[in-house]
């Protein structure tokens, strides 16, 4: 049962960084608005649109699921830190970063024997 949850819950979060991978790459333009919010230029919505898609397959990858969620953690940090730095706190982005990532690693962690050998929580 675990296994199901943690699957479910792994392809809500690849189907959630797929889903902001496409606004970035292909209408770039929704989020000029933000991106000049946080002090970002424009015209890199679309590379970071590639690291997003890049994390996603790493993620979704049962090989490199490890991998991909240890890139997703660091990008999500990246996008928290990101508004911290231009004094907004406990914003939308920021709350739904970290939910995303608690959901990556607890969908691995649900999905995967080697991380529930590697990190055992016990009663």
């Amino acid at each position: 049962m675990s296994q199901i949850l943690g699957r479910v819950t792994s392809i809500v979060v690849v189907i959630a960084l797929l889903l902001d991978a496409a606004v970035d790459l292909f209408a770039p333009g929704m989020l000029q608005a933000e991106m000049t919010a946080v002090q970002f230029p424009p015209h890199q919505a679309f590379t970071l649109g590639i690291v997003v898609a890049a994390c996603a397959a790493l993620y979704a990858v049962p090989t490199t699921a490890i991998m991909g969620a240890i890139l997703i953690t660091g990008f999500l940090g990246g996008a928290i830190c990101a508004h911290f730095r231009v004094e907004e706190t406990l914003t939308a982005p920021q709350i739904l970063s970290v939910v995303l990532g608690v959901a990556a690693w607890g969908g691995l962690y649900l999905r995967d024997i080697r991380l529930k050998e590697l990190l055992p929580f016990r009663r």
